[in-house]
């Protein structure tokens, strides 16, 4: 797995863990939103890929 997909598996856990405020693709939308920019994501393989790998 690649830094992105582990952001987006945060996202979906946290969705999935809330499910019961989904009444629309806005509340959705919302929690995506919340749980992508409430979060650090410091991945050890974060540096391994892209532009991230030329900081090391």
């Amino acid at each position: 797995q690649n830094p992105v997909e582990d952001i987006w598996l945060h996202a979906k856990r946290f969705i999935r863990e809330f499910y019961f405020f989904c009444h629309s693709f806005t509340v959705v939308k919302a929690l995506f939103e919340i749980s992508i920019h409430c979060q650090f994501f410091d991945y050890p393989k974060l540096h391994e890929y892209g532009v991230f790998s030329e900081m090391t």
